[in-house]
């Protein structure tokens, strides 16, 4: 009996018994056709999934907010929230019909495994911080999947150009900010871009290089050629001009592995069929673009001044040359950023070797660190460890370690089989890996200096670069748990999951909206506050009204959002200043809340309750803090204060001559020490405190001349003591002569008008 000639079933799915209508929208097309057993190829058919990746990765480096009221990376973070969001749903939707296999990785489970972790800390850590992390995570696991399940290598270069357009805006902001100080966007260390802080920028910016090389060298047509040449050029000037350590050395570090990687796969280029004319031109252009615009001198005046007293160069060529020279000068890198972070990095190992399983929570590092802290130190003011490694095994504990060596394992892996790839399609393969493994060096690198895996542009890119090699991993046929697996699909997945994509977007907007009101309500507030301060006649009626707008806005932003510790105590620290200490103290409790170990924080609640007659409360607030830091230099200023209004003025000189004379003080000792000192006639230790209060805060210099005056005259020394008076007379505006005047012995004024 003759057997039915049976069809084959469709590719990556099972077959089905009975013929049915096609689908209104194809469930997929893939690269190469799939049996039952193999890989699923690429959702191809009517998926926009990599365009719109691609418009994420050109619109977050490229937008930034025009004011202050709202973070830079706040906007970062939406646009990369909504455009993962819409991008997974665009893709649910259109295989809302699919009954075939899609594609799983190993990779994905890494970050999942950080999102349950996070989810699993809000229980015993601190509920918001883990919230964020969680969030995060989970973003950066769905861009891994869709990636993979999408990233063609025909479709790449459309993501490659995304990315390469995103440095290439973003490098324009910031040479606009380097040759004419253009000031649309708020920045912190110029130049920044986009970025608010220029080692952000600078670091986003390296990780692209591989990609651009990659558009480059794959060109066709030698106006294509030029305009990548000189945008590639131009993108390095940019990234000199900030001088950016950590992005010098992975510059470095590409300019040994990008050749090599040229030359291995040399064959598979464009480049090698470039005529002797294309060749001149894209080096010619290249190579003109960073001497030519390298050469251009800074018309920034914060750079300029930061020149003079840093002698960072004055335009980019010279400030990466003086940057890079700095590496190698041992006195003055460790004496800089990098001696803090040292502090930073030995606190944190001391907290991984405490909590080495179970971490400290998620996002939970700038809350524990104090607790970690060498005796006396007081660095309380970072968020970030400046080291992605150490913050993640701080963090996550066990789950942290398995991420990274599951990462660390998983890249050298991948490396090798890179390496070993054999034939034709095995080279295109290993040429888009290689590329991507560059990259990833480049992100690896920074990120032992930086936080880049917490910002939103750079922290996509890690994503994307791990769904290309996972990806490719599933083109190659590299399968099994710990690489390329099949992940079964039936259409009733896609409608739940384009349900919950929905249902995530609504949430991402309220949350959004949220941000938008806190940030805007906070910073306005602490504008107001900086403003009434800088009038210098902040207890004018004038500006009650002001005054009262101020604080109805920060208690709406902290009512939104109380764990805002980066501006919010800015707007306590003017309110003390003022002599508003209730509302000061309100405050900074608040900031405690969620912060619980910052000492001070605490000092200043202390002083607060000092200043409001509840002593009591003030020395239960430095006992906490003495638990903590006993020899902070803010707790120590704050011992002394106390004791001195609790009528034990013999002890607190005592405290403040030792610590004075050691140089270890804050503006608080300096300023009670010089009053101690002055009631004790210890003339010397008055001299010394204000010395060190005028080298520290050189904006009190009138008021420091003016008391250095008089412990002069106490001292019997009246022609220093006129030298000083002189010089703070000299350096009163005209308007506010008689307050000088009123801190001299009348007795010397004629002399003074001589």
């Amino acid at each position: 009996m003759a057997k039915k000639k049976r069809t084959a079933p469709p590719a990556g799915g099972a077959s089905t018994p009975t013929p049915r209508p096609a689908p209104a929208q194809p469930p997929r097309a893939s690269s190469a056709p799939a049996t039952p057993l193999s890989l699923p190829g690429e959702v191809l058919r009517g998926d926009w999934t990599v365009a719109i990746l691609a418009l994420m990765m050109f619109l977050a480096p490229a937008l930034g907010v025009p004011n202050e009221l709202m973070l830079q990376d706040t906007l970062k973070s939406i646009v990369v929230v909504f455009t993962a969001l819409a991008a997974a749903l665009f893709f649910f939707w259109n295989q809302r019909n699919r009954d075939m296999a899609l594609r799983w990785h190993a990779l994905v489970w890494l970050p999942l495994l950080l999102t349950v972790y996070a989810l699993g800390s809000m229980a015993w850590s601190h509920t918001y911080l883990a919230g964020v992390e969680a969030i995060r995570w989970f973003i950066f696991s769905l861009l891994v999947w869709l990636g993979l399940n999408t990233l063609d290598r025909e479709r790449l270069p459309t993501l490659a150009w995304g990315i390469h357009a995103g440095a290439f805006l973003a490098a324009l902001w910031t040479a606009l900010q380097f040759w004419v100080d253009f000031a649309f966007f708020p920045q912190g260390p110029n130049p920044a871009s986009t970025f608010v802080n220029r080692n952000f920028f600078a670091e986003f910016l390296v990780c692209t290089l591989p990609f651009s090389v990659y558009l480059l060298v794959r060109a066709r047509n030698s106006a294509t050629v030029a305009l990548l040449a000189f945008s590639i050029g131009f993108n390095l000037v940019a990234m000199f001009m900030t001088g950016t350590r950590s992005a010098l050395l992975a510059f470095f570090a590409l300019l040994v592995v990008v050749p090599v990687i040229l030359w291995r796969y040399r064959q598979h280029l464009a480049m090698a069929h470039w005529n002797s004319g294309t060749r001149i031109l894209a080096g010619g252009v290249l190579l003109a673009t960073v001497v030519g615009l390298g050469l251009i001198g800074t018309g920034n005046p914060k750079l300029i001044e930061e020149n003079r007293v840093e002698g960072r160069g004055l335009n980019a060529l010279e400030r990466s040359f003086a940057r890079a020279r700095s590496m190698t000068q041992a006195e003055e890198y460790t004496e800089r950023s990098f001696s803090v972070r040292w502090v930073m990095w030995q606190a944190t190992g001391r907290m991984i070797a405490k909590r080495p399983l179970s971490g400290v929570g998620a996002g939970a590092w700038e809350v524990d660190i104090p607790l970690y802290q060498a005796e006396g130190a007081q660095l309380e003011t970072d968020y970030y460890v400046h080291n992605e490694i150490l913050q993640l095994l701080a963090e996550y504990g066990l789950a942290g370690w398995v991420f990274l060596l599951g990462l660390l394992a998983y890249l050298t892996r991948a490396a090798w089989r890179t390496w070993c790839l054999k034939g034709e399609d095995g080279r295109a393969e290993g040429l888009l890996r290689a590329t991507t493994l560059a990259g990833l060096l480049a992100f690896l690198i920074v990120s032992n200096a930086g936080f880049p895996w917490r910002m939103a542009s750079t922290g996509a890119l890690f994503a994307l670069f791990l769904a290309i090699l996972a990806a490719s991993d599933a083109r190659l046929a590299q399968r099994g748990w710990t690489a390329a697996a099949r992940l079964p699909w039936k259409p009733v997945f896609s409608q739940a999951a384009a349900v919950v994509s929905i249902g995530c977007l609504a949430l991402a907007a309220f949350i959004t909206q949220q941000a938008m009101a806190c940030e805007s309500l906070i910073v306005r507030a602490t504008k107001i506050a900086l403003s009434v301060s800088q009038s210098g006649d902040y207890n004018n009626p004038k500006w009650t009204t002001q005054r009262e707008d101020m604080l109805r806005m920060i208690k709406e932003g902290i009512d939104i959002n109380p764990h805002y510790r980066k501006i919010t105590p800015m707007v306590a620290d003017e309110l003390a200043k003022w002599g508003d200490w209730s509302n000061a103290v309100w405050i900074w409790e608040s900031v405690l809340g969620s912060r619980p170990y910052v000492t001070a924080i605490m000092s200043n609640v202390a002083r607060g309750y000092a200043q409001l007659g509840q002593p009591d409360k003030a020395m239960a607030m430095l006992e906490r803090a003495k638990l903590l830091q006993p020899k902070a230099p803010s707790v120590r200023s704050l011992e002394v204060i106390l004791l001195s209004r609790n009528g034990n003025e013999a002890q607190a000189l005592a405290i403040a001559r030792e610590d004075i004379r050691a140089e270890r003080y804050d503006y608080d000792m300096v300023n009670t020490g010089f009053v101690l000192a002055m009631r004790a006639k210890d003339w010397d230790l008055a001299i010394k405190s204000i010395e060190l209060r005028n080298k520290g805060w050189p904006a009190n210099q009138i008021d420091g001349d003016a008391k250095l005056g008089n412990a002069w005259l106490g001292k019997g020394d009246t022609g220093k003591a006129m030298e000083y008076f002189r010089a703070a007379l000299a350096a009163t505006p005209p308007a506010q002569r008689q307050n000088t005047l009123n801190m001299i012995p009348q007795a010397l004024w004629p002399q003074l008008q001589k």
